[in-house]
């Protein structure tokens, strides 16, 4: 018994352990960050657009969830519908050639797509910086997590549904669409959030894609405008000299981080309703 607690005992300090390791350099992100944005943050970080070095930083928050919503709808759409096809309609020659180059854009590095979307989108097609290059360019490098996750949580739903919607005679996309894909929401918008997460801190995509405009707030246009958004602010005005632009730059990654935890207490609160959902389709 003595041998037995020991071993126990060091089971749980290791996972303590495991656990400050992981916790601790996020803290630390945190309170760096926050501390140094400390002066800029304020009502008019939030009423002001960039001005070179200075004003605030409305402009690039709504540049960056205009982009975000985009991702949604595009990588959304068509990560979601490729997931079930894999999950549910390829064959395994059919699925195991889409998972291999699923793997390989997954592993392409941000900064070759945003050089193929910039000679390709707005070289080539002439659609100049604009929003729907950015969107585009964000939406195929984070596409292989969302195709991925749909197939994941789809294949975690029990099978004994699908045999027992089968067995009443109810078809195959009607079966996909009123059985597994409600009890699947948990894991879809896991694979969503973690895309869009992924979309709010990439800059590389978006520099050679999205531009930036800075003064003015976001056009609707699709074509020849370019983006404001906050990550180019962080990466462009650290490295200029003087106070006030650090501590924009630290404000814009303020935002940035508050933008993520908003995203993951969405995702947690859409999972949650979700999954109560489904146990009450168990009763």
């Amino acid at each position: 018994m003595r041998a037995r607690r020991l071993r126990d005992r060091c089971f749980w300090g290791l996972g303590a352990l495991a656990l400050m390791l992981i916790v601790a350099p996020a803290l630390s992100v945190l309170i760096s960050v926050f501390h140094q944005a400390a002066p800029s943050l304020g009502w008019s970080l939030l009423t002001k657009a960039t001005n070179g070095a200075g004003g605030g930083l409305r402009n690039a928050m709504l540049g960056t969830l205009l982009l975000l919503l985009g991702v949604l709808v595009v990588a959304g759409t068509i990560g979601v519908a490729a997931g079930i096809y894999l999950a549910e309609m390829a064959g395994p020659r059919v699925g195991g050639v889409l998972r291999f180059f699923s793997e390989v854009l997954a592993g392409m590095p941000s900064i070759v797509i945003g050089y193929v979307g910039y000679v390709s989108l707005v070289v080539e097609f002439h659609w100049g910086y604009s929003l729907l290059a950015g969107v585009l360019a964000l939406s195929v490098l984070v596409l292989p997590y969302v195709v991925r996750t749909t197939e994941v949580a789809l294949r975690q739903v029990p099978t004994a549904l699908s045999e027992a919607s089968a067995a009443l005679g109810v078809s195959r996309g009607r079966t996909v669409a009123r059985i597994l894909l409600p009890t699947a929401i948990p894991g879809i918008a896991s694979g969503l959030i973690v895309a869009l997460a992924i979309s709010t801190g990439e800059t590389a995509p978006l520099l050679f894609t999205a531009g930036f405009l800075d003064g003015h707030n976001p056009s609707l246009s699709l074509f020849h405008h370019q983006v404001p958004y906050l990550t180019y602010v962080t990466f462009t005005d650290t490295s200029l000299p003087g106070r006030s632009a650090h501590q924009l730059a630290a404000a814009a990654g303020a935002m940035t981080l508050a933008i993520l935890v908003v995203l993951i207490v969405l995702g947690r609160i859409v999972a949650g309703r979700a999954r109560r959902q489904t146990d009450r389709m168990s009763l």
